[in-house]
């Protein structure tokens, strides 16, 4: 099993430049089994999950390849088998997105119950509730959803709380219905947006994205699209902007969209950070004092994202007193702070809640990841340790960034990925 190693305590400077986002492509990616066309996706991510949903798409039956520099095509006219595998499916939670799609194509279809992220209780319930209004037959057996769809209809949705799968799922699926849906308290994520406009672009009438009420009208058939480019990954930029900041160094972030990570930059200057926005690039400027202690409740978008907790945990370990993060997301969501525990942070978590008391150092000691965000933890933590810190389980990190660790070391990390 691959590990890191990782010496420090280091400072980085340098530029480096984000990948397209790993939540936008998946669904991206599924929709295509909408179109009666091939489709064509640039400034794709080369991460696992990508990899995992092209080999699902494979396995239905469409013809998918890497043409160039992060260009993914793929033809959906030879798709004829609407069954998504266990063994697939397993790897990652977005395989549930097809499901949706295979329904409009087949009238029927067969999902294997997803896998992902171990962190928590993320029921598929508001995705098969929103399908069912939409005229769908679900029963659950053999760990697999099993769905038919004779006679879709339009319908009005209200989810019980925010969800983006479920948005971007239902959102997908109206859109070859021609009746009009309406999707109430739906997810205001710039990923929703971005699927929106790819299917407004084929020709469907969608209203509201990035509000919490989206309206589809949908029509019969999809109409072809131009290339598709894929949105910055908004989780990364803020990745790198901690890493910048909790290191004390200079680091430019090119090909960012500062409006989708104006919550974690607030959080940074909130914390002491010197951030200077220009267009689509971010400069975290030198450290000058020491971090200060923050207050993070994780709520959906705009608020601040869960997605980017873990990191600023680490980050807040070595503050200069003492933080509260909230999970209002995920209360669960908490197993990579018994890892920094490892590395000599002062951390309780209970009920939700995580207080970290800052220490004035970390040091290198060998450490596990939980999930993908926990990945990214670790390693910004590592980076500020004082040794050698051995992260097991980095398969978690490469299911959704691109090349992390050769991006850290050309801006003067020391990180070493070895089989052990």
């Amino acid at each position: 099993m691959e590990k890191f190693r990782i010496e420090g305590p280091v400072v980085l400077k340098g530029s480096v430049e984000i990948s397209g986002a790993k939540n936008a492509i998946l669904p991206l990616m599924a929709a295509s089994i909408l179109m009666d066309t091939p489709v064509a996706f640039t400034f794709v991510p080369k991460v696992m999950d990508v990899f995992t949903m092209k080999e699902l798409l494979e396995r239905l039956g469409a013809h998918v390849e890497w043409t160039g520099n992060g260009t993914i095509l793929i033809d959906p006219t030879t798709i004829d088998n609407p069954l998504a595998p266990y063994d697939i499916v397993k790897k990652m939670r977005a395989s549930i997105y097809v499901l949706g799609p295979l329904l409009m194509k087949f009238g029927k279809a067969e999902v294997s119950l997803p896998g992902g992220c171990a962190f928590g209780p993320r029921p598929v319930n508001f995705h098969l509730e929103g399908l069912k209004k939409l005229g769908a037959d679900i029963k659950l057996e053999h760990g697999y959803i099993k769905a038919r769809l004779k006679k879709p209809r339009g319908a009005q949705i209200v989810f019980d709380k925010k969800s983006v799968g479920a948005t971007i799922h239902l959102m997908m699926t109206a859109s070859l219905i021609p009746e009009e849906t309406i999707l109430r308290n739906a997810a205001l994520e710039p990923e929703v947006v971005q699927v929106a406009n790819f299917l407004k672009r084929a020709g469907v009438k969608i209203y509201g994205e990035g509000t919490d009420t989206i309206v589809i009208n949908g029509i019969k058939k999809l109409n072809q699209v131009e290339a598709t480019k894929v949105i910055p990954d908004r989780i990364e930029a803020g990745t790198f902007a901690v890493a910048a900041y909790m290191t004390g160094g200079e680091v430019e972030i090119k090909n960012c969209i500062p409006e989708h990570i104006s919550p974690t930059i607030e959080k940074l200057e909130e914390s002491g950070a010197d951030i200077v926005v220009d267009g689509e690039r971010l400069v975290i400027k030198k450290r000058k004092g020491k971090i200060k202690p923050l207050f993070i409740y994780t709520q959906p978008f705009p608020g601040f994202p869960t997605d980017m907790q873990a990191q600023f945990m680490a980050m807040l370990s070595v503050a200069d007193g003492t933080s509260t993060i909230k999970e209002g997301i995920y209360p669960d969501r908490f197993l990579h702070a018994f890892e920094l525990i490892r590395l000599g942070a002062d951390i309780k978590v209970e009920d939700g809640t995580a207080i970290i008391n800052g220490v004035p150092r970390l040091t290198g000691a060998p450490v596990m990841a939980s999930d993908l965000r926990a990945s990214a933890s670790l390693v910004l933590a590592g980076l500020i340790a004082e040794g050698t810190t051995i992260i097991d389980r980095i398969y978690h990190l490469d299911r959704g960034y691109e090349d992390f660790e050769h991006k850290l070391n050309s801006l003067g990390a020391k990180i070493e990925r070895f089989h052990g």
